[in-house]
């Protein structure tokens, strides 16, 4: 059997404050987007994870989502076999896009025939990452840590993906958050139309951003230079980073734009996904 690990990109993200755990309590608007991982399962006399595909060697296969995810369905009592799991890591790993935490929700939801309880949910978000609940959704708005809700609103997009090969860990990023924004004061729960919630989007931001364009200045570059593309309506980086994006008004713009930036940039991955 052949599961599709989904990947995601923040569209915007506040960093409200730092809690009392260590963790940071964010808002953020996110989609599902058809860049997905391979993961194949099989019954087996002892658990063996096996990675491949181009993003492999960034994944350690000893300390791994994959691992922590069939040990916690264990505990829970969900499984009591054991597993030879391979995964065809599609998805860029430390950029931003969730591929790890993609990998563990689809292992679970295949398991749990997609019957989350709350108990499991909140320690798979201790023990995998807190945007796990990102996943449960196409398209959601988290309006704070612990609190995740699913919305209509879709910018139904071709969304040019950009890993200027840099590793940005999540940990790490936040480390060097000093300040704090607010809370949105657009309602994100109200359905609106695909314009209307583009412009909206567009005019929010990712508190990250700036933070990761001042340590590696090469983002910065990266998105005026996909923002200036034919056709790009805003472009910005996703989560932590360090994958960066461009939101096209069609396909054909979006295929030139990657022609466009292959020329400029010619050791970066890219691709051109779509919102699901």
């Amino acid at each position: 059997m052949r599961l599709k690990s989904y990947s995601k990109i923040n569209l915007t993200l506040r960093v409200l404050k730092k809690l009392k755990s260590g963790l940071h309590n964010i808002e953020t608007n996110s989609t599902l987007i058809n860049l997905y991982d391979e993961i194949y399962i099989k019954k087996n006399k002892k658990d063996i994870i096996i990675f491949h595909g181009r993003f492999k060697n960034k994944v350690n296969p000893k300390k791994n989502s994959i691992i922590d995810t069939l040990n916690l369905l264990r505990e829970f009592k969900i499984i009591n076999n054991f597993y030879k799991i391979t995964i065809k890591k599609n998805i860029p790993v430390y950029a931003g896009l969730g591929g790890g935490t993609s990998n563990s929700f689809s292992i679970a939801r295949h398991f749990l025939k997609k019957n989350f309880n709350e108990k499991l949910l909140n320690a798979l978000e201790k023990k995998i990452g807190s945007d796990f609940r990102l996943f449960l959704n196409n398209n959601s708005f988290q309006k704070n840590l612990r609190r995740v809700f699913k919305i209509k609103n879709n910018i139904k997009s071709y969304v040019l993906l950009v890993y200027p090969n840099i590793n940005c860990k999540t940990k790490n990023i936040y480390r060097i958050v000093r300040n704090f924004s607010s809370k949105s004061s657009v309602n994100y729960f109200k359905t609106l139309n695909r314009k209307k919630y583009i412009e909206i989007i567009k005019k929010d931001r990712n508190d990250l951003q700036q933070i990761v364009e001042k340590k590696y200045l090469k983002i910065s570059s990266l998105l005026k230079f996909i923002g200036k593309l034919e056709g790009c309506i805003f472009s910005r980086m996703t989560g932590s980073g360090s994958v960066c994006y461009g939101v096209f008004n069609s396909k054909k713009n979006a295929k030139l734009a990657m022609a466009n930036l292959k020329r400029k940039y010619l050791k970066y991955w890219c691709v051109i996904t779509k919102t699901i």
